[in-house]
This record gives structure tokens, sequence and C-alpha cells, in this order.
């Protein structure tokens, strides 16, 4: 699927566009089995995944290994014009610093799987130009509200609380 491509159906965006967020929710669904916390994200390039990752502030101690930073990072160096034909999927609305990092690399679409359990800063990416795409999927939500009733200090420290 190419998001970019103007003559696809709105209806065929949708389906590629939860096709690739099923690849972010198992990134997600990793870093819960591996003791984390369920972030998960993938980097599209031209209806391809290039890059894929999962919060590992827990299992890596890292102070910022987020989703959607450990998905950049294993995409490895890209051009810039590169990253200006990607889609970012999270299954979370991305924190400041993530938005940081996208904004950075000029990432124009940021496809998200939920906002209602944390909502980043996205009224930021819409000024900057960022098409949002928040797909508010139950399966995230779901995901999310029983980390943070099963966790509530962990998930706290990973949002700056």
């Amino acid at each position: 699927m190419d998001c970019f491509k103007k003559d696809r159906g709105k209806n065929m965006k949708l389906k590629g566009h939860k096709d690739f967020m099923s690849e972010a929710i198992r990134e997600a669904r990793k870093g819960l089995r591996e003791g984390g916390i369920p972030i998960g994200s993938v980097l599209v390039k031209r209806g391809r995944v290039i890059g894929r990752g999962h919060n590992r502030r827990v299992q890596k101690r890292s102070a910022v290994l987020h989703a959607e930073m450990d998905c950049l990072e294993n995409a490895g160096r890209l051009s810039a014009k590169d990253y200006k034909k990607c889609v970012i999927y999270s299954t979370l609305s991305p924190c400041d610093m993530c938005t940081g990092a996208i904004l950075l690399y000029k990432i124009p679409i940021v496809v998200i799987g939920e906002n209602k359990t944390f909502k980043g800063p996205e009224a930021y990416f819409k000024k900057r130009d960022v098409k949002i795409i928040n797909l508010d999927l139950v399966e995230c939500k779901k995901m999310m509200r029983n980390f943070i009733a099963a966790k509530p200090g962990l998930w706290n420290e990973d949002i700056g609380k």
C-alpha cells in the first residue's frame, strides 16, 4: 500500500493503515512479553516496513528508548529524502521526545492506534504540517489501560510524571 498515491480509495488506505498498525501492535506485545511497556512502532516507506521497534526503556535500562525512537534506530541511517517518503505508525500518540524526532526527520504522516490513554502534542504536529491519522483502535486502548492499571508507577515514569 502506498499512502502517497492519490488514486487509491479511502477504504484501501484504511486497510493498509490497519495492516501496518497490526505490525506495530505485534511490537507492543513483544515489549510486554519482555517485561516492558506495550507500545510498538513501525516505519513504512512506499508500502514496505523498513524499521520496527517497541518501548525498551525497562529492558535496556534506557532513558530514551520509546517505541518510535527504537523504530527509527532500527531503521538505520536514512537520507532526508527517504524520511519524507515514510509513514510512521505507533500504537499510542507520540510523546514530546518522539514528536521531536519525527519532526526532525520530516516524516510527513503519523498513524496512531489511539490517543485516549495518552495524548502527545498532536496540535504541534499539525502546526508543522504533519498529517495525523488516529485509528482509535479498541485493541490499543485496552492494551494500554490494562498495563497502566497493572503498573501505574512504571507508566508514570515513562511519561515523565
